[in-house]
């Protein structure tokens, strides 16, 4: 047998391994989707056989009775400005750190790299919190999700930043420019595609959450679609049909996002990773 017709049945084998795994991975998914349209008594067997009957009604007694409305707008709320405030501070520091070539910046880059490896002390987060004065508020959370992506952010605007020709800021402050106007006129239009990935990976990390809001948000009414999840299943345990639906639901806004918006998650990880 030929070097060359080795070589592709090597490629045939990884590519039915990797089928293979998907296909694994995909069960438990199509178990709940079908028993999502399934009766109580039905759903028990938990297998892939097709509903007798398809129940659409349980996701509008899901969408009611686990009050998913509320939880979708706090879920958006917390997830939309935990992205914005993530970006705006996170850019702004790798643009700084990148543009001086000093120890602080390197001590200051490096220290920020270390919360890549830095685990989050939920303890000591929540007596900070209550020191502060805004323990239970949408607020804290906002904050606390901000801050833990902020050494991932920080990492990828650096990598991309650093491929920017600094003439571009030499000419701009010979023009009589600032250094917030070289940073809003210049390098904000040249960070989109970071930009777009930083938001995307922000949000769908933000939104499967579950143990910050559990922690934090001490008012149900303020909980996400995830935690909403936890919430319901203590209503409906034994309806295994309706916890799907609530699963259905909850993981499909991500899905969507996720789905017309991966080639930007690609890209953005691509273009910071080469050009840095």
């Amino acid at each position: 047998m030929s070097l060359a017709r080795r070589k592709a049945w090597r490629l045939y084998l990884v590519e039915a391994i990797m089928i293979l795994a998907c296909l694994i991975i995909l069960l438990p998914i199509l178990i709940m989707i079908l028993g999502s349209f399934k009766t109580s008594a039905e759903v028990l067997d938990f297998s892939l056989a097709l509903p007798k009957k398809w129940l659409f009604g349980n996701y509008k007694l899901v969408f009611e009775e686990g009050n998913l409305m509320r939880a979708f707008l706090n879920g958006v709320l917390i997830t939309g400005v935990s992205a914005i405030v993530n970006i705006v501070t996170t850019s702004a520091a790798a643009f700084v750190l990148t543009r001086r070539n000093t120890r602080t910046a390197n001590a200051l880059y490096l220290f920020f790299f270390m919360g890549l490896i830095a685990p989050m002390s939920t303890i000591t987060t929540i007596r900070v919190v209550q020191w502060l004065g805004f323990y239970g508020s949408i607020a804290s959370v906002i904050f606390i999700y901000a801050a833990l992506n902020t050494a991932f952010s920080v990492f990828l605007y650096s990598g991309f930043i650093k491929s920017i020709p600094k003439v571009l800021d030499e000419v701009a402050f010979l023009e009589g420019a600032g250094m917030f106007s070289v940073f809003f006129r210049i390098i904000i239009p040249l960070i989109v595609p970071v930009n777009a990935t930083v938001a995307i990976m922000v949000f769908m990390s933000v939104w499967n959450d579950i143990t910050i809001p559990l922690y934090f948000l001490t008012d149900s009414s303020n909980w996400t679609m995830p935690l909403s999840v936890y919430n319901f299943y203590g209503k409906f345990s034994r309806d295994w049909n309706l916890i799907f639906a609530d699963l259905v639901l909850t993981s499909l806004p991500v899905f969507i996002l996720y789905l017309f918006a991966q080639k930007y998650i690609v890209g953005g990880l691509t273009a910071g990773a080469v050009k840095g």
